[in-house]
């Protein structure tokens, strides 16, 4: 069973747009928000305490799907809606 794993940065009615989108696509088997281990840290900064170079927020969300067709679908659906709504989209083998 493939999981998808991205960051999405942007407002919460971003998010909640994906997340209710990637939900509506048949046998999806788990779209879940997962909570940040460490909030506030940036992967890209030397500095922890850098301010952020946008004022979205990041939410990092996790979609289990049957195989590896339904996750291209997850993928591209994911990319479209985030770009839609000018949002930021980054996918990850892990967070």
């Amino acid at each position: 069973m493939p999981t998808i794993r991205f960051r999405l940065t942007g407002s919460r009615d971003d998010a909640d747009a994906v997340m209710t989108a990637l939900h509506g696509i048949d046998r999806i088997e788990r779209v879940e928000e997962i909570d940040d281990m460490m909030p506030g840290m940036r992967e890209d900064s030397s500095s922890s305490e850098s301010v952020s170079d946008s004022e979205g927020q990041v939410y990092c969300i996790e979609v289990d799907t049957p195989n590896d067709q339904l996750a291209d679908i997850v993928r591209g659906s994911a990319e479209v809606i985030a770009h839609d709504r000018e949002a930021g989209i980054e996918f990850t083998d892990e967070f």
